[in-house]
């Protein structure tokens, strides 16, 4: 390997992107990061109480290095926050990796996260602000992406899979 990760996985808050991630490697024999968790350690608090105590535009500081540090260091699966996309310079880093991108529609959101106020940037009209968000990111997941992988109704195993098959990776 060139360096780099051997996986990148995108998409909107809930998409799995941590489940899956740990799932894909396990099954590759890599090591699991994730940008949030490393802003988290770093910051030693939550990434919701980031937004609210310093504001989005400093959150996404924050985000913008800690993906640049992970693009450089890691090499195996990182799953990046669900805005890491909206930073060009994150999106040019972006460019030639294997990034897959976990799509799914509001129903399942709503399913699977129920639109929680832990996620900061849904907190109020949840259902009508994701819909906002991902007609904002749609296009820029799909830019970055090599692949883009649903995963309305299929368990974190099956998008895993999916995943796998789609960047033609094998099992460990």
């Amino acid at each position: 390997m060139t360096g780099g990760p051997l996986v990148v996985l995108v998409g909107p808050p809930g998409s799995g992107k941590s489940t899956v991630g740990a799932l894909l490697a396990e099954r590759l024999g890599v090591p699991y990061r994730d940008t949030d968790a490393d802003i988290v350690a770093a910051q030693g608090r939550e990434i919701a109480d980031i937004f609210v105590d310093e504001g989005e535009p400093h959150f996404r500081q924050l985000e913008r290095q800690a993906v640049a540090a992970a693009l450089a260091e890691h090499t195996g699966v990182l799953s990046l926050g669900g805005g890491a996309v909206l930073d060009g310079h994150t999106r040019e880093q972006l460019t030639g990796l294997p990034v897959a991108y976990l799509s799914m529609d509001v129903d399942e959101a709503v399913r699977r996260v129920g639109l929680s106020t832990a996620r900061p940037l849904l907190a109020i009209n949840p259902r009508r602000q994701w819909r906002e968000l991902m007609e904002a990111r749609r296009p820029l997941y799909t830019e970055v992406a090599r692949v883009v992988v649903p995963t309305d109704d299929r368990t974190p195993e099956e998008v895993a899979q999916a995943v796998l098959d789609a960047l033609e990776l094998k099992d460990a």
